[in-house]
């Protein structure tokens, strides 16, 4: 299993605490403390692992593979977002500190403009911590000149939004793009809310570039 590079910083002052920990412990007979050291470590692989090989599900460009791991948190229809200039469908999804918290790209498109917004550090389960919360939004332009987003947005105890991307940037579908640092939420926002096909629902676990979360109409 692959660690991400976002997180590198992290997860190698943390192996590095645990192997100097742990070893010397096992050596003396400090069991205990030679356990939590294994423990942390363990703690660490899982939180930054990075599965590799992931391939959506559906080869049509048209249908949007899920842009994080998670649960479906919410499936909502919004007058006038940003991302789109216009009406727009969210699908929400809640990553739990047990899911794997690297993003990617649903489609293939250029990154046109990139988001950042302050805010607070609400529960991420909470309906308002996607209103509130510290953001990251970024607007791609997909090959057939429409514009979709994804959001990233901080929670309780994620402190820290990850998202190296530039305008001007291209990213290919289920290419990996940042990460979001502890449990979080991710959104997908897309345009044309009457003619999406939306093909998850609220409570549904997916899987970030592989689950199809809606199909968007051809033009």
């Amino acid at each position: 299993m692959l660690l991400t590079r976002y997180g590198i910083r992290e997860w190698s002052i943390a192996i590095a605490a645990s192997l100097a920990l742990g070893i010397p412990s096992a050596l003396l007979g400090w069991w205990p403390i030679s356990v939590l050291a294994g423990l942390l470590l363990l703690a660490t692989v899982w939180f930054f692992r990075d599965p590799p090989g992931r391939v959506p599900a559906d080869a049509d460009p048209l249908a949007m593979a899920s842009p994080a791991d998670g649960v479906v948190s919410a499936i909502v229809r919004e007058s006038n977002h940003s991302a789109i200039g216009g009406e727009a469908v969210v699908i929400r999804i809640f990553l739990s500190v047990l899911d794997v918290h690297v993003n990617r790209a649903p489609a293939s498109g250029e990154v046109v403009r990139l988001e950042h917004r302050p805010g607070r550090y609400l529960d991420a389960r909470s309906e308002a911590s996607a209103r509130l919360n510290e953001s990251n939004l970024v607007v791609m332009k997909l090959d057939d000149g429409r514009h979709l987003g994804i959001k990233q947005i901080s929670g309780a105890i994620a402190r820290r939004i990850v998202c190296p991307l530039q305008s001007g940037q291209r990213l290919e579908r289920g290419q990996r793009f940042g990460m979001i640092k502890v449990g979080s939420t991710t959104e997908l926002v897309l345009p044309d809310p009457d003619r999406v096909e939306v093909l998850v629902k609220t409570g549904q676990r997916v899987v970030g570039g592989v689950t199809i979360l809606a199909r968007i109409p051809a033009i």
